[in-house]
């Protein structure tokens, strides 16, 4: 049986440094700031920079992966006789994923011998992360290519995607609440309670009035919803508020006595779109 990898994108907002101990390459989605030639990958700058641009109103713009870097990424790992399995960036955030179809095809033709599966995760961020990592799990209990990616599929239904953001000006620019709503729910404290569908879209839930009461509403979701809630595995990921991830984390463990296994940074090319203050958690569900 050949060799396979698991093949990965920025957008799990996992570390490179994690990715390298986990042994996943990856291909990189990128950002620049308005006015600004300079583009960048996540690891390019440090998330607390980042977001101190933002704070002082840099607007960045995030691109996805073409199908270029794919192939070159694709093509080094069939020129070392390994199989590929690339667990993807959500397609209805990012055309990441399709770019990816794209290369494969190519790839393969000039590799007849290579094969290389792709799943659509549907997922964000460390929700994405998570399901890499449970996929990795698979892997190293001896599943084949085949079953990995056939168990990747079957988690993306129960891969829950809760988060907040702390200013609603973000959300305005990307279009899904309207420049008044942002305005009067910015100056009432209104945050929301979203979370990612079963399409992979970024759905606005509920609203409650304050930061804590919002990060308090996200530790219910895992109350709610966690298939395991005594031992789940939870990643939780923030724009430049880690305290607010800590406290996240505190919660959730006081209840139901599960440590959270990765707090890590909500990426610049996720963040771009949910600002500083987004905080998101993951854990495995009945039901998005």
């Amino acid at each position: 049986m050949r060799e396979f990898v698991i093949y990965a994108d920025s957008a799990c907002d996992m570390s490179p440094e994690i990715l390298a101990k986990w042994g996943v390459p990856y291909s990189s989605l990128t950002f620049r700031f308005d006015g600004e030639d300079k583009e960048y990958a996540n690891g390019d700058m440090v998330s607390t920079e980042f977001y101190d641009r933002m704070r002082k109103g840099g607007v960045a713009k995030t691109a996805a992966v073409n199908s270029e870097m794919f192939r070159e990424g694709f093509e080094k790992l069939a020129l070392e006789n390994k199989d590929i399995l690339y667990l993807g960036f959500s397609s209805g955030l990012s055309t990441t994923v399709n770019s990816a179809r794209i290369a494969a095809k190519e790839v393969c033709e000039a590799h007849p011998e290579c094969k290389i599966l792709i799943v659509d995760t549907l997922s964000a961020s460390a929700g994405y992360g998570l399901m890499l990592r449970a996929v990795l799990d698979k892997k190293e209990e001896g599943a084949s290519l085949e079953e990995c990616a056939d168990y990747a599929e079957s988690l993306v239904l129960g891969n829950c995607h809760w988060f907040t953001v702390d200013d609603l000006v973000y959300l305005k620019r990307g279009g899904r609440i309207s420049p008044t709503a942002a305005f009067f729910g910015n100056a009432m404290g209104i945050k929301p309670v979203m979370h990612m569908d079963n399409e992979g879209h970024l759905v606005n839930v509920n609203k409650v009035r304050g930061r804590r009461t919002a990060v308090a509403a996200l530790a219910d979701k895992y109350t709610e919803l966690a298939v395991t809630p005594d031992k789940g595995r939870i990643f939780i990921s923030h724009g430049d508020c880690e305290a607010d991830a800590k406290l996240l984390a505190k919660m959730i463990e006081d209840k139901h006595g599960v440590k959270t296994e990765i707090i890590t940074d909500v990426g610049p090319v996720i963040g771009a779109h949910s600002g500083p203050g987004t905080l998101a958690l993951f854990f495995v569900g009945r039901e998005r």
